[in-house]
């Protein structure tokens, strides 16, 4: 008696995999987690006591449903500052972490058909949240190494093309579009009439000077056309506070809020005061995190490249790294044949209780995806495994 929208969409595999490690560990397994999307660090302390003393003074109660207006000022500073775009606060809503506010941004403006083209390898979580719109995704796929293919996006463009949906920093891949191929994917927004909507929730992420651009600094008529999504997860470690954010034109934003009026009420009141103290307070625990998260790439890629069927590209940013792992395929240890994928993230689990995620979640089939978001003591003892585990294979 449920749903046809429920069996339209799949569960998420990176959430399946989380389940899965979780029931490990209880049974006394020493898992090291590699495919998990989150900082091991925790939330920087003036954060927390912005939300305590928010507390203390009784802030406890319904919020606006768009958010506090203190939060969403604080936000249109930040983009004006860091990504040189100008929005008012009428313009920002706040959601219960990005991946809500995708959902939203998408309900607001897809009608039933209407297509939105997803370039991959990409999140798992995307194709799903536009089906729950009654969207229907097209998948297009990225370059070889990865980068945004506009001669592809423009193909797969019809009269029923409502939305483009990117990531960058990109995760799986650690891709981060350049400005030449945003500007491309811009002018196509015009041309054709579609938006673009731009996952940056990664953005503070990025290594080796390769900078992350927004499209919606590129000119007003593409602001307009622009949904940029963020939020506090990922840079400031404050997964678990599920604070996102949207900023739009006001007719997008307002049809977000009559959602969100409905699917919410309103964003956690005290979340909202740390994410308050995470914009405008220091940034050194963040920037302190990312130029850690580097060193561990740089470590990562190295210790992958080094182990026989890997190959490994190197990573501009996000937390991720997306080795190339059909070098394994047709070995065997002990019965099991590797010939996907997902038979080797198995193999790995079993064999050397380490987790990462197929490949063939985000549509790259042939790859694993490793997070390096773990301490440095984790990734050395987990590439140890890993390395003992693929020698037995050949």
């Amino acid at each position: 008696m449920t749903s046809n929208r429920v069996h339209r969409i799949q569960p998420s595999r990176t959430v399946e995999m989380t389940s899965r490690v979780a029931e490990l560990k209880r049974e006394g397994k020493n898992v090291i987690r590699f495919n998990v999307g989150e900082p091991d660090y925790a939330t920087p302390e003036h954060i927390c006591q912005a939300a305590e003393k928010a507390m203390s003074q009784g802030f406890t109660k319904y919020t606006p449903v768009m958010g506090i207006l203190e939060l969403r000022e604080a936000i249109c500073m930040k983009l004006l500052k860091e990504n040189h775009v100008r929005y008012l606060p009428d313009e920002i809503t706040i959601g219960a972490g990005a991946k809500q506010c995708l959902l939203a941004a998408l309900l607001a403006i897809c009608n039933q058909g209407d297509e939105v083209i997803i370039p991959y390898p990409c999140w798992v979580s995307y194709p799903e949240l536009v089906k729950l719109a009654d969207g229907e995704p097209v998948m297009v796929p990225g370059r070889e190494d990865f980068t945004l293919d506009i001669s592809a996006v423009r193909k797969a463009i019809t009269k029923r093309t409502k939305a483009v949906m990117i990531n960058t920093p990109n995760n799986p891949t650690g891709v981060v579009y350049d400005r030449k191929s945003l500007e491309e994917l811009a002018a196509l927004a015009v041309e054709y009439d579609f938006y673009i909507i731009s996952d940056e929730i990664y953005e503070k992420f990025v290594y080796s000077g390769k900078p992350h651009v927004s499209p919606s600094s590129f000119s007003e008529e593409i602001r307009e056309r622009t949904i940029l999504i963020n939020g506090m997860s990922k840079s400031y470690a404050m997964t678990g506070w599920r604070i996102g954010y949207t900023a739009a034109s006001k007719e997008v934003i307002c049809a977000m809020n009559v959602l969100q009026s409905q699917m919410l009420s309103s964003v956690h009141s005290l979340s909202q005061k740390a994410a308050v103290a995470a914009l405008t307070g220091t940034q050194e625990p963040m920037q302190s995190m990312i130029r850690e998260f580097e060193k561990r790439r740089d470590y990562m890629r190295e210790r992958l490249n080094r182990m026989r069927g890997i190959s490994c590209r190197e990573s501009m940013g996000a937390f991720y790294l997306l080795p190339d792992i059909r070098g394994c395929y047709g070995k065997s240890y002990r019965g099991i044949l590797i010939e996907d994928d997902m038979q080797l993230s198995e193999y790995l689990l079993e064999e050397a209780m380490i987790a990462a995620v197929p490949g063939s979640a985000f549509f790259a089939p042939g790859h694993l995806r490793f997070s390096y978001s773990n301490s440095m003591g984790q990734m050395e003892e987990g590439m140890d495994r890993m390395e003992r585990a693929l020698q037995k294979l050949f």
